[in-house]
């Protein structure tokens, strides 16, 4: 068979690149209230933040765009774009009251010395009421926006604000530093804002990759009004606060902290950490629990009628993603109870559990009855509804019927608004109405921009099954999936070289959603694989608990499993297969170069693991190490010779001399997750084997490497360094 041919010039691949990088990505949506026209119509106004990257400023953009929506409460009329998105400047969260009269914003901004300054904004309609600069009031430390940490939350009362900021730290001097001051005769507030000496270098932990520099939270709280700001007090000394909003009756303030004693280990992407709900009341100060404190709790979300609050559940120091439990807490009878539970595994494939790491902010049905979920099924995103009383889950739409993903962003009078893509689709908005309980309707969406499907990509999904001889004895009978893209138009008896590209994590997973990198390589002429091993989310609780005791082993001959079978029922040539992982991805792209070193033509790792036991002392993560290699970890664990041997073993630098794929490296140099030291030894342990081998080197990124300027250097790189090995 003939080789099909490639896209090869580097300008036209830049070209390609600048095109398809240019779809945006939907990151939040709101609904207004519901107006009645004076013909008796409908309407709702919806607002929405999109984010897209900026090839020419380095940088990625946000803007807002509205939408109205003409609809019966029923059914969707009519809908319409409000003229064209325009760009927002500086502006790091906002937030509508429950009324929609006022909007609360977050913006940041330069001082006339270039220091970072941050104000909270108040807007009654088209006037801005107030302003108050956050920096010059000194009441707290910078104002967190993060998912993990982050909230803007109105009163119901809509008079007082909530939202989490960094506690405010005494200021230091050397102990060799004179001012003015030390020669008078201080006042107690001289007293009380007098510098420590001595503390100038005292470490203060922060929460890790993508939190650097979140130590402490503090809950705050503005009132409208007067314009005056409160730090909450009252709140346990050994957690950390965060995902806050206020009680039901504005009594006091309900949020989730996280423990960081004895020390904080990373939290981002990690829902592992021991963690519980609190109430803290204003009119006493007393703060109490309200879920138990040896689990993992995340993401509450209050009832429309203010009766419940749901909230998600994991298990501590296990897989850092896994099965969660739904759990609701009753405000008035105070009683717990588990809504939905983990699913070992489906007996019918309609539902594989929870695996989410934020609900929606806006996920109940009207009546309070049912909540919304986006979740993963096996290698797609789906929406399910559940019946809070009965647990009763409902698929809102067939995997057959909606090849794609979807993701609520909000539902307000049962109206919702959800983000739908596909590996051939970039991110869309849609509309529609969640159907009455058991009526078995199905769902009428309406897009509200054109759907831009990308030509020539063909794809969908691939099961696989282990052999006999590599089934798990723990757990059975587990298959697995990929995601397969191909160019569309091939010529009969074209075969075409195939990129691989293993997930990290380990417990995360691609879903048929829109993802730069695999669609620009299929545009350029290109297969692609993406594999959801063992261990994957969204396949039940057994296979994510597989994996356990058996990275470098189980995953590894998943991917190869997963390769071989493509071979065979796709145009793909089998002498140009070649690697693309990241993180987890990368420690398996390393271990197959090593245990099938003559079946890769060329590889590529971003900030790959490499060496687990030199890992598990440097990075945010410790108990990844233990817990991935099949020991249970605990803050005293501390090295024993035969498990730091065996994780060792299961490290792909002890293949490093069967290597002979030329590899290619991408380390970020902010790395808290996998320290780039790890990179960096895996290189020089291949160029003292002589294999092929380079490294770029990317300033102030950090594991994801997302910044503008190193995502795109990196794909001209990883196609350049393709296209040269094949």
């Amino acid at each position: 068979m003939a080789a099909a041919q490639c896209i090869r010039n580097p300008r036209d691949i830049a070209s390609l690149y600048r095109d398809l990088s240019q779809f945006p990505s939907l990151s939040s949506a709101s609904i207004g209230p519901e107006v009645t026209t004076q013909y008796g119509g409908k309407y709702s106004n919806i607002y929405t933040e999109w984010s897209q990257r900026d090839l020419d400023r380095n940088e990625q953009i946000k803007f807002c765009r509205q939408y109205i929506v003409f609809h019966d409460n029923n059914t969707v009329v009519y809908s319409s774009s409000c003229g064209n998105g325009s760009e927002i400047t500086g502006e790091l969260l906002s937030s509508e009251s429950p009324s929609g009269a006022l909007k609360a914003v977050l913006r940041g901004s330069k001082s006339k010395t270039g220091d970072a300054i941050q104000f909270l904004e108040v807007w009654d309609r088209n006037r801005k009421v107030k302003s108050i600069n956050l920096t010059v009031l000194d009441k707290h430390g910078k104002v967190y926006e993060d998912e993990q940490f982050g909230c803007l939350s109105w009163s119901h009362s809509e008079s007082h604000l909530l939202y989490i900021a960094e506690k405010k730290r005494p200021k230091t001097k050397s102990f060799f530093e004179a001012s003015a001051g030390d020669l008078s005769v201080p006042s107690d507030e001289d007293e009380a804002n007098k510098p420590v000496k001595g503390d100038q270098f005292v470490l203060h932990e922060d929460w890790g990759e993508g939190l650097v520099k979140k130590s402490i939270p503090a809950l705050c709280v503005l009132d409208i009004e007067s314009g005056n700001i409160s730090v909450l007090e009252g709140i346990p000394e050994h957690v950390s606060p965060g995902q806050a909003f206020w009680s039901p009756d504005d009594t006091g303030v309900v949020f989730v902290g996280w423990w960081h004693s004895p020390f904080r280990v990373g939290l981002k992407h990690c829902t592992n950490r021991r963690s519980a709900m609190f109430f803290v009341d204003l009119t006493g100060g007393k703060c109490e629990p309200l879920s138990p404190d040896s689990s993992s709790v995340f993401s509450p979300r209050l009832s429309p009628d203010k009766c419940r609050i749901v909230y998600l559940r994991c298990e501590v120091f296990g897989p850092h993603q896994q099965c969660c439990q739904l759990l609701m807490y009753d405000w008035y009878t105070k009683v717990t109870s588990v809504v939905v539970d983990t699913v070992a595994r489906s007996e019918d494939g309609r539902f594989e559990g929870i695996y989410t790491q934020l609900l929606a902010p806006l996920c109940w049905s009207a009546d309070s009855q049912r909540v919304i979920v986006d979740t993963a099924l096996r290698s797609q995103q789906v929406l399910i509804a559940v019946d809070i009383m009965t647990g009763k889950v409902t698929p809102l739409q067939s995997r057959e019927a909606s090849q794609g993903s979807w993701k609520l962003m909000a539902i307000d009078r049962d109206l919702m608004v959800v983000r739908f893509s596909s590996p051939s689709c970039p991110p869309t908005l849609k509309v529609g109405f969640l159907p009455p309980a058991l009526s078995g309707e199905d769902i009428t969406w309406v897009s509200l921009e054109e759907e831009n499907s990308v030509l020539n990509i063909d794809w969908g999904y691939k099961t696989h099954k282990p052999p006999a001889g590599q089934e798990n004895p723990q757990y059975p009978g587990l298959d697995y999936e990929s995601i397969f893209l191909k160019p569309q138009q091939l010529r009969e008896q074209c075969r075409v070289p195939l990129v691989v590209f293993p997930h990290g994590g380990p417990h995360s997973s691609f879903v048929s959603e829109w993802m730069l990198f695999p669609a620009v390589l299929c545009r350029m002429g290109f297969a692609v694989q993406l594999v959801n091993y063992r261990g994957s989310l969204g396949f039940g609780q057994d296979s994510v608990s597989s994996l356990l005791g058996r990275v470098g082993e189980q995953d590894v001959k998943d991917m190869q499993t997963a390769v071989l079978q493509v071979l065979q029922t796709e145009p793909i040539d089998p002498h140009k297969v070649v690697l693309c992982g990241g993180s987890h991805g990368g420690f398996l792209s390393c271990h197959l170069i090593g245990q099938y070193p003559d079946f890769y033509k060329a590889c590529i790792v971003r900030n790959p693991v490499t060496n687990i036991p030199a890992m598990a002392g440097s990075t945010d993560i410790p108990d990844w190490c233990h817990v991935e290699t099949g020991r249970t970890y605990s803050y005293q664990a501390l090295p024993v010779a035969a498990q730091w041997e065996d994780m060792l073993n299961k490290s792909p630098i002890t293949y490093v001399p069967q290597v002979r794929t030329p590899v290619m490296l991408m380390l970020g140099e902010e790395d808290r997750r996998v320290p780039n030291t790890q990179g960096l030894e895996y290189y020089k342990a291949l160029r003292a084997h002589n294999v092929p081998a380079r490294l770029l080197w990317y300033p102030d990124n950090n594991h994801s490497l997302s910044k503008v300027d190193a995502e795109s250097d990196g794909f001209m790189n990883i196609a350049l360094w393709i296209l040269k090995h094949l």
